[in-house]
């Protein structure tokens, strides 16, 4: 059989596999959940069935029969590789590893493997950026409490803190307060923010307002325009400072973007604009970072898929 090549985003609310030949053709597609167990025996039991269901079930969509070897993979961790690098080795069979964050793989696909830097927004936020020389660079990605701007946690975040301000008279009006409690099924402002402090609503359901926020801003609250916009900024200035640390002054560099925030029209619009002021290219991602995945196993074993299969797959931007 033709050597076959694993690509697999592993992230916070679910787990993608993909299984291509040496051509680019993608053979097989799997799914499964997330993929960030990794403290104590039983979450490295979970993690490790995670990624066998979502293996086996690419496998199984590709024709492969299991066991099998692959001539290369490639797995993009959430949260970092260091603490699940055993355990997936114990999963699957593979002759060339590469394990890493979910960042690259995020950045490999979006450009096609080329140079250039990548805004990931989704609950939080992260740059990362691969200069000419193929050094690697990052800015954000610091957690909810000292960083992630820009993602939705921090957009829910700043929009709450208008609420407040609004409520308690020292800032400007919005309609935001009233969004917020209708879709918390809650009386008032002190309810909702009670409610934000319990098991019920953690990070990841509050992140979920954030697209609340923007249709606020679709229908011409200042307010909420004015928090999309800031966030914009700020995931502007991550992949400006990441630009700065690989390229000289006055480089056009290809960036990109991904995640959920960017669905935001007023979001992307005033990223792309801040970053064109700057001198850079704004580029849709061309691939998902499961492909990305992909590129970086083909890279591990020095092959040359052709692009063209890849970027016309079904599975392209999984």
């Amino acid at each position: 059989m033709t050597a076959l090549y694993l690509g697999v985003d592993g992230g916070q609310s679910s787990t993608t596999a993909l299984v291509a030949d040496e051509q680019g053709e993608i053979l097989g597609r799997g799914a499964a959940g997330p993929c960030n167990h990794t403290s104590g025996d039983e979450a490295e039991t979970k993690l490790r069935l995670v990624v066998t269901e979502c293996v086996n079930l690419a496998c199984r969509s590709a024709g492969i029969q299991q066991p099998f070897t692959f001539e290369a993979a490639c797995f993009g961790m959430s949260g970092g590789p260091a603490d699940k690098k055993a355990i997936l080795e114990s999963a699957i069979a593979a002759r060339k590893w590469f394990i890493t964050d979910d960042g690259l793989i995020a950045l490999s696909g979006a450009l096609s493997g080329e140079p250039g830097v990548i805004t990931i927004a989704g609950t939080g936020s992260i740059a990362m950026g691969r200069g000419p020389s193929g050094e690697i660079r990052r800015a954000g990605g610091w957690g909810y409490v000292f960083g992630d701007e820009g993602g939705a946690f921090d957009i829910v975040r700043q929009a709450l803190r208008a609420c407040l301000r609004a409520e308690e008279g020292w800032g400007e009006g919005t309609n935001l307060s009233g969004m917020f409690l209708s879709q918390m099924g809650c009386a008032d402002m002190n309810a909702a923010l009670h409610l934000f402090y319990t098991a019920g609503w953690p990070r990841s359901r509050v992140a979920k307002l954030a697209p609340a926020v923007d249709e606020c801003a679709q229908l011409g609250d200042s307010v909420a325009k004015r928090v999309l916009e800031n966030a914009a900024q700020s995931l502007a200035l991550f992949a400006q400072s990441v630009s700065r640390q690989l390229w000289p002054e006055g480089s056009t560099v290809n960036c990109s973007y991904i995640g959920g925030v960017f669905r935001s029209a007023t979001v992307l619009h005033r990223f792309r604009t801040l970053l064109e002021l700057s001198g850079s290219q704004v580029v849709a991602p061309a691939l998902g970072p499961a492909a990305g995945a992909l590129l970086q196993a083909y890279r591990l074993a020095g092959a040359s898929p052709d692009l063209t299969k890849l970027l016309s797959s079904t599975f392209r931007h999984e």
